[in-house]
């Protein structure tokens, strides 16, 4: 066999074997471990915004209250308001934060933090960036020693 009758038939064994990969993963994704990811359903346009957002359980309402428009690849600040469910300020509340873009299936990219309380239910999460445009979650735990409760912010960047 000729030297260019062998690399002829070596690509073509080897288009035709990537031809079968792409043949499965586009024909049976699921089977092929392949394009997979759990479907994410978007909530309706009134659940995005600044609030108030009502937590799980309804043990409070939460507003955010940036200084500024929230903006991509910056590092920025943004304060938020917890009031209980009777519209009184939360003081002393422990707040962590979680979060990130559901249809991308990542967190944030960094590791927001909340500051003491404020006063008068105020409170500054450090350290909030957006990477990227689209859809955001921006997930509070607030703990006091009365409750323990979940609100989320959906943002759209």
């Amino acid at each position: 066999m000729t030297m260019n009758r062998h690399r002829a038939l070596h690509a073509l064994k080897r288009a035709a074997f990537f031809a079968g990969i792409a043949a499965v993963a586009f024909t049976e994704p699921a089977a092929a471990g392949f394009l997979t990811r759990e479907a994410v359903q978007k909530p309706a346009p009134q659940e995005f915004g600044f609030g108030p957002r009502t937590s799980q359980k309804e043990n409070f309402v939460v507003y955010m209250r940036p200084g500024e428009m929230l903006r991509l690849r910056k590092l920025q600040t943004v304060r938020v308001l917890v009031l209980d469910a009777r519209g009184r300020p939360v003081e002393g509340a422990r707040i962590s934060v979680d979060g990130g873009m559901p249809e991308h299936s990542h967190g944030l990219p960094t590791r927001p933090q909340v500051r003491d309380s404020l006063g008068g239910g105020m409170y500054d999460i450090e350290g909030v960036r957006f990477s990227m445009g689209g859809w955001w979650e921006l997930k509070l735990l607030i703990e006091t020693p009365e409750a323990s409760d979940r609100v989320v912010f959906n943002l759209q960047l």
